[in-house]
């Protein structure tokens, strides 16, 4: 049965790098994977792992040095006029994973989550920004009043949530969510979590979520990718990756979830994952569908044995 979903972000063999003379530092080697519209995606790995710079490539911080990315069809990277370069900030916006540093120490709250409005295209009043600002705050439960304070008189959780009013402001189509609940306490985080699936569901919004934590993206996304070192290894729907996780470093990542009864937590066996152990040297690694929506990385061999695994689990 085709799929008639429609792709809104579509990464084409993105390669991103840093420095262009002697050594180059690879930090996404070759990633190619499709966004849904008004779907959350994940996007998990270790630190290091390129998830950030993927995040940041795709809002045009960090310059893509080969592929293709395309947002409604439409290539974004590369060279853009002035005003196709205003309307991808206008579509795509980022919450940054410290609430803390991403905003302005000096600025009131009202101008930090207004900074947007300021850009050339927005012909707007200073008692529309005003207005703007309030419906923002008030939208991610923070009273319009708080306009006027500065940033450290916030707790974490509300700092987060200027920066979710930041990003909304400017009512974007897509999200690219940089591990928004990692500084946060765990009591906060469900209460930003929850924040975020009622403005998906309000406002019809697509989400690029990035994380570490397997637990976390399980709760919140629809798909799931997991990256090392660069490299996509596997993707597959939520309940599908939890059910039948088929590569190393997938199933190392779930092996670290803590696991809330102490005695399970005691007796479950933590994997660690090896790079050395895959031998590349004749068997190159292919991206391949393994089953309909779920893909891995790997060579024949391991292919096989994935498969192998499937079959007998299904």
């Amino acid at each position: 049965m085709p799929d008639t979903r429609k792709k809104l972000l579509e990464l084409d063999h993105v390669r991103v790098q840093f420095g262009k003379k002697r050594r180059p530092f690879v930090a996404v080697k070759d990633v190619s994977f499709d966004i849904y519209q008004g779907e959350t995606f994940g996007l998990v790995g270790e630190s290091g792992s390129g998830k950030t710079t993927i995040g940041r490539a795709i809002i045009r911080a960090n310059p893509v040095a080969a592929g293709e990315i395309r947002f409604d069809g439409r290539r974004i990277s590369g060279k853009l006029s002035a005003q196709e370069d205003r309307q991808v900030t206008r579509d795509i916006q980022m919450i940054f994973q410290d609430p803390m540093s991403s905003l302005n120490e000096r600025a009131k709250v009202g101008y930090i989550v207004a900074e947007g409005l300021y850009a050339p295209g927005h012909h707007l009043t200073e008692d529309q920004r005003r207005e703007k600002v309030a419906k923002a705050l008030s939208d991610v439960g923070l009273l319009p009043e708080f306009a006027s304070r500065f940033p450290h008189e916030f707790s974490g959780g509300q700092r987060q949530r200027i920066g979710i009013a930041r990003a909304l402001i400017m009512e974007p189509r897509f999200i690219v969510a940089d591990e928004p609940i990692s500084a946060l306490d765990m009591s906060i985080r469900a209460q930003v979590l929850n924040l975020l699936s009622a403005l998906q569901k309000e406002r019809g919004l697509t989400y690029l979520f990035i994380a570490h934590d397997l637990s976390v993206v399980r709760f919140i996304c629809d798909r799931i990718a997991v990256i090392h070192k660069g490299d996509i290894v596997e993707l597959a729907e939520s309940e599908q990756l939890f059910a039948h996780p088929l590569h190393p470093y997938t199933r190392a990542l779930l092996s670290a979830i803590p696991q809330p009864d102490p005695i399970a937590e005691r007796s479950k066996k933590l994997l660690v994952y090896d790079p050395a152990c895959h031998d590349y040297t004749q068997d190159k690694p292919v991206w391949c569908e393994i089953e309909p929506g779920h893909f891995v990385l790997g060579n024949q061999k391991e292919l096989d044995g994935y498969r192998e695994s499937l079959a007998k689990a299904h």
